[in-house]
């Protein structure tokens, strides 16, 4: 028999009563230390008073009248937006899925309004992920997330993340443009090169082409910029994000230039929750938080104490977990046991993470962590591994004696 709620998620057996700063706790009193900010979007922690304070004082007001009116904290939203990055314009949206599907629609509609409707393939990369929807699952391309849902929208050219060549030679007549996530979360915390994405944008340009960037996961700060991009000096066309902007409430925005978006016309694309009150009051105070003086500089302090710490783990520990990488507060451990098993170790000592694939497990600590939780992070990871290596070695004792 089915359950009640459709069995999708391979959920850990556990629930969570309250959460304050960076710690969660369950109902009989456990507290575990969140590495893993609901999948990086509590980027602020749990409970934080602006964001609470906010909500609570729109919730009193009004929450919802729809886009067939004017939501002045949508435009409050847009404009900010607008002012700290490449767009000129800002579609919102409930979440990064759809916000990716807004910026493919776009870039479609870009090449039809200016005649050129034959320019709809995107070329993607292996290993990447945009969500759920049939689109975005076909952008990615992985079995494991198309299977059994075709036939899929066609237009996806995936190859090799990294390989310009491949990238050259894929362009054709029916390229309409590029799209790329900074750092691919999902795919195991793997980091497109600077160089790599500057040599996107000169093709784009040569070739009349799109560029997109999807910074749901990367964006709002979490890696020690608004937007990972601005770290290779590179703008794109049309970006989506959502996750972290939303500091736990359900928040996408498609961004995009005023080129790129000039397909966009009154009825070509809409949503009925999208930019609702209740969000851009979240989102609003998320800005007011992480645009403050220092708040990027105080996220690459903590990132750069957490590396530190960790190559002392895989100086130690090698035989558990191999390697990281990553950005800011991005990190991907790069296991060398099974990443479920250290992720389960890590559980045991209070410690949330998130799995990725290539045998990885991902470290999003909410923005507002200092060194006292680093520290703590960083203590559980060592408990851990010692469990787990105490654990093989009795393994290896039993097999001999057998």
């Amino acid at each position: 028999m089915i359950s009640p709620v459709m069995p999708t998620y391979g959920r850990a057996d556990l629930s969570f009563e309250r959460g304050e700063g960076a710690y969660l706790k369950t109902a009989d009193g456990r507290r575990f230390l969140d590495f893993g900010a609901g999948v990086a979007v509590n980027s602020l922690g749990h409970a934080h008073p602006h964001l609470v304070s906010e909500l609570t004082k729109q919730a009193g007001l009004l929450w919802h009248t729809s886009n067939l009116y004017r939501i002045p904290g949508q435009e409050k939203l847009a404009q900010r937006l607008v002012e700290h990055s490449f767009a000129d314009t800002v579609f919102f949206t409930n979440s990064g899925a759809e916000a990716m599907e807004c910026a493919i629609k776009t870039a479609r509609k870009y090449h039809s309004a200016v005649g050129n409707s034959e320019k709809y393939r995107l070329i993607t990369f292996e290993g990447a992920f945009h969500g759920r929807t049939l689109a975005t699952i076909a952008a990615a391309g992985q079995e494991k997330l198309t299977a059994g849902f075709g036939p899929l929208p066609p237009g996806f050219d995936p190859i090799s993340l990294g390989d310009i060549e491949a990238v050259n030679s894929a362009v054709t007549d029916e390229t309409a443009g590029i799209l790329i996530e900074p750092i691919q979360g999902e795919g195991g915390i793997r980091v497109a090169p600077p160089e790599f994405l500057r040599a996107l944008r000169a093709l784009c340009d040569d070739e009349g082409l799109l560029l997109i960037f999807d910074e749901v996961q990367t964006g709002a700060g979490r890696t020690g910029k608004l937007f990972a991009h601005e770290w290779a000096g590179v703008t794109p066309d049309i970006m989506g994000i959502a996750k972290g902007i939303g500091g736990g409430f359900p928040l996408g925005a498609c961004l995009a230039t005023t080129e790129a978006a000039k397909g966009m016309t009154v009825g070509t694309h809409g949503s009925t929750y999208g930019g609702n009150p209740l969000a851009m009051a979240v989102g609003n105070a998320v800005l007011d938080v992480i645009l403050e003086d220092g708040f990027f500089d105080h996220v690459s302090q903590m990132a750069g104490r957490l590396t530190q710490g960790l190559a002392m783990v895989v100086e130690t520990y090698g035989d558990i977990i191999e390697d990281f990488r990553g950005a800011g507060l991005m990190v991907g451990l790069k296991c060398r046991a099974e990443n479920i098993a250290v992720r389960q170790a890590f559980l045991d000592q209070g410690l949330l993470v998130v799995p990725a694939g290539d045998n990885t497990l991902r470290l999003l600590p909410p923005l507002i962590i200092d060194e006292s939780h680093v520290g703590d992070a960083l203590g559980r990871i060592e408990k851990a591994c010692i469990a787990l290596k105490a654990a093989k070695e009795g393994d290896k004792i039993g097999s001999a004696d057998g």
